[in-house]
C-alpha cells in the first residue's frame, strides 16, 4: 500500500492559503514576510522530492502549479519528473498542460483509495487545502510533513477540517525548531 503524505506551509492557527505570494489573499506571502529566512527550515521540502514517486494535487492547485513549475527546472526538478494526479469531477483531460509529465485526472475519493492499493513509493499531495480536508475526513492520510509558521493569520483556508469527528491520533516521528521560529513536524497517522 503506497503512503499518501500531505505537506503543507501552515500557520499556527492552521491557514494554508498564499504562503508564497499568490495573489487574492490578504496576507499573502506570509511565509518570507517577515520571516527570516533559514535555509535549515526547508531541508523536509528538498527530501520529499527524493522519498515522494507520484505528486497529487486539487484542481486548483493544479491550475496554479501547472503553468509554472514545469519551467522551474532546478528547484522542482523531482517533483517535474513524477507521475501527478488531479482530483476533481470538472478537469477535463485537455485541460491538461503538455510539458509536465505524466498526469492522470482521479474522479473520486475512491479513486484515491484504489490508487493507494497499487504498488509504487509516497504520494506527496502539494496545496489542495479542500483536498487535504476531504483525504484526512475519508481517513485516506497517512502522514503529515508540516512546516509550522510562528504566525496567526485568522481568516484563510484552514488546513484541518472542522467536521464533527472521532478523535484522530498522530504519531509525532520527526521535529526541528530553527531560530526564526519555524518548526518542522512529522506525523504518521495512528489507525
Amino acid at each position: 500500500m503506497r503512503t499518501l503524505i500531505a505537506t503543507a506551509f501552515v500557520s499556527l492557527d492552521g491557514v494554508v492559503e498564499g504562503p508564497g505570494g499568490e495573489p487574492g489573499y490578504r496576507n499573502s506571502g506570509w511565509t518570507f514576510n517577515g520571516i527570516e529566512f533559514d535555509e535549515a527550515a526547508y531541508e523536509l521540502k528538498g527530501r520529499e522530492q527524493g522519498e515522494a514517486t507520484a505528486m497529487m494535487m486539487g484542481r486548483a492547485s493544479y491550475q496554479a502549479f501547472s503553468p509554472v513549475w514545469p519551467d522551474m527546472t532546478v528547484e522542482f526538478a523531482g517533483y517535474n519528473a513524477m507521475p501527478k494526479y488531479v482530483v476533481s469531477t470538472t478537469l477535463r483531460d485537455e485541460d491538461l498542460v503538455g510539458n509536465w509529465g505524466e498526469t492522470t485526472i482521479l474522479r473520486s475519493l475512491d479513486d484515491v483509495a484504489k490508487l493507494k492499493e497499487t504498488e509504487g513509493g509516497p504520494i506527496i499531495v502539494h496545496g489542495s487545502a479542500e483536498l487535504n480536508r476531504n483525504l484526512a475526513d475519508a481517513g485516506l492520510i497517512d502522514r503529515y510533513h508540516l512546516l509550522l509558521f510562528p504566525v496567526l493569520l485568522g481568516a484563510g483556508k484552514k488546513l484541518f477540517s472542522d467536521t464533527d469527528k472521532d478523535k484522530q491520533s498522530l504519531k509525532l516521528v520527526e521535529s526541528e525548531a530553527y531560530g526564526n521560529g519555524v518548526q518542522k513536524l512529522v506525523y504518521d497517522v495512528i489507525r
